[in-house]
C-alpha cells in the first residue's frame, strides 16, 4: 500500500507541474516552495528525496518552468522575477542538502546497528580446507571400475620412452614423440637410444600390466599426464586421464560399447549414451572417437567428443608377448578435467588448476570426515 501511495503522490506531482506559474506571481511561487519543502521533509529515504528533488527542481518543475519565462518579461520586471525565483530555488537547495545529510546519517547509523560484529565471539582461526573436485572425481571413477570387478593400476609419471611409445605401436617418426608434444627428462626424440619422458598418457601403465600380469586383465588407470601445451581455457600442460584395458578371450567391440555406455551413465546420469565414430590410434585397430550425448551443450543438446577407444592392436599384444590369435582386448581413455567441466558446466580450465579454495568449496567437499 505504501508503494501505491507513493505512485499516487508522484502522479499528483506530475499534475501540479503542468500548471503554469508566472515568474512574477509571488503567492504562486511561495506555494510551490512550501509544497516542495513539504515533499523534501517527508522523504524517508535517499531514493524518495531524489524523487522529490526531481519533481520540484527538475526540468518540468513549476519553478523551473517559471524561471524560463523570465526572458520573455519586460526588462523592468526581470530583476524582480529573478530575485523572487532565485530566493525560492536557494531555499529548496538548502533544504535538500540538509535533508540529504540527515538521511545519510540515519542510513549510516542503521548500517552500524545492523552490521555490528561481536568481536568477543569465538572464531575458527583455522578454516576448513576443501578437497579438490578432481580428486573426488578420480575416486568416483575408481570406485565405478572396482564395482565392475576391474582392478586399479598405477605406474610412474617419469616413464621409459619404449613403454610410452614403442610398446604402444608409436613409430620412430610419430608426431607425438617430438619435443613439441613431449617433455623429455633424459634424451631427445632425435636420439636412437630411448630416453625418459614425462608420460603423455596413462597407456604405459597398460603396457606394464600386460608384461607383468597373467591374463585375463581388466584394469583402469587413472592418473596425471604431461604434454607440452600452454595453459588456456581448455588446455593445460598437466592434466589427468583415466584409461581402461580389457584383454581376454572373445572380447569384441560390443563389449567395449557396453562398458562405455555403462560408464557414461555413471558419470552423467541415466539418460547418457555414447556413439562411436571411426578414427585412428596407433595402439588400437579398429579405432573410434567416442561421443557423448550432451543435453547441456552450448547451442542446444547434441553430441560432444569425450574420448577415444578401440580394439587393442595385435602388434601391441605381440609386443607384450601375447598371442593375438588367442586373446583380444579393448581399450579406451578420456580426460578427467574434461569430464569434470562437462558435468559441472565449468568453462575455464584456469578455475580447476589455480587452487582457489572458493572453487573447491562450491562442490561440497569441505567436509567433515574427509
Amino acid at each position: 500500500m505504501l508503494d501505491a501511495d507513493r505512485h499516487d503522490d508522484a502522479r499528483k506531482v506530475c499534475i501540479t507541474t503542468t500548471t503554469p506559474l508566472s515568474p512574477l506571481d509571488a503567492d504562486g511561487v511561495a506555494a510551490a516552495v512550501e509544497e516542495a519543502l513539504a515533499a523534501i521533509s517527508a522523504a524517508s529515504s535517499i531514493e524518495e528525496l531524489k524523487a522529490a528533488r526531481l519533481a520540484h527542481t527538475g526540468d518540468r518543475a513549476p519553478l523551473t518552468l517559471a524561471n524560463r519565462e523570465i526572458g520573455r518579461l519586460d526588462p523592468k520586471d526581470k530583476a524582480t522575477a529573478g530575485k523572487l525565483l532565485g530566493q525560492a530555488r536557494g531555499r529548496l537547495q538548502q533544504a535538500i542538502a540538509r535533508r540529504q545529510a540527515e538521511l545519510e546519517a540515519e542510513e549510516e547509523e542503521r548500517r552500524l546497528r545492523e552490521e555490528t560484529v561481536d568481536v568477543t565471539l569465538p572464531v575458527d582461526r583455522r578454516p576448513r580446507g576443501a578437497r579438490h573436485p578432481l580428486e573426488i572425481l578420480q575416486e568416483e571413477v575408481a570406485d565405478f571400475f572396482v564395482a565392475m570387478g576391474w582392478e586399479i593400476a598405477e605406474g610412474p609419471e617419469v616413464e621409459h620412452e619404449w613403454l610410452n611409445f614403442d610398446a604402444l605401436n608409436h613409430g620412430p617418426d610419430h608426431p607425438a614423440r617430438q619435443m613439441a608434444d613431449t617433455f623429455y627428462v633424459k634424451g631427445t626424440a632425435e636420439r636412437e637410444t630411448p630416453g625418459l619422458v614425462l608420460r603423455t598418457h596413462t597407456s604405459p601403465v597398460q603396457a606394464r600390466t600386460l608384461l607383468e600380469r597373467d591374463l585375463p586383465v581388466y584394469i583402469a588407470c587413472p592418473g596425471k599426464v604431461f604434454r607440452n601445451d600452454a595453459l588456456d581455457a581448455t588446455h593445460t600442460p598437466v592434466f589427468h586421464q583415466v584409461e581402461g584395458l580389457a584383454v581376454d578371450r572373445g572380447l569384441t567391440m560390443a563389449h567395449l560399447k557396453g562398458t562405455l555406455d555403462h560408464f557414461a551413465r555413471a558419470m552423467f546420469g541415466p539418460e547418457a549414451r555414447t556413439r562411436l565414430r571411426p578414427s585412428f590410434f596407433p595402439f588400437t585397430e579398429p579405432s573410434a572417437e567416442m561421443d557423448l550425448w550432451f543435453p547441456q551443450k552450448k547451442g542446444g543438446p547434441g553430441w560432444i567428443e569425450w574420448g577415444g577407444c578401440g580394439m587393442v592392436d595385435p602388434q601391441v599384444l605381440v609386443a607384450a608377448g601375447i598371442d593375438p590369435d588367442e586373446y583380444t582386448g579393448f581399450a579406451f581413455g578420456m580426460g578427467l578435467e574434461r569430464t569434470l567441466m562437462l558435468r559441472h558446466g565449468i568453462a575455464d580450465m584456469h578455475d580447476i588448476v589455480e587452487g582457489d579454495m572458493r572453487f573447491s568449496r562450491q562442490f561440497g567437499t569441505t567436509g567433515k570426515g574427509n
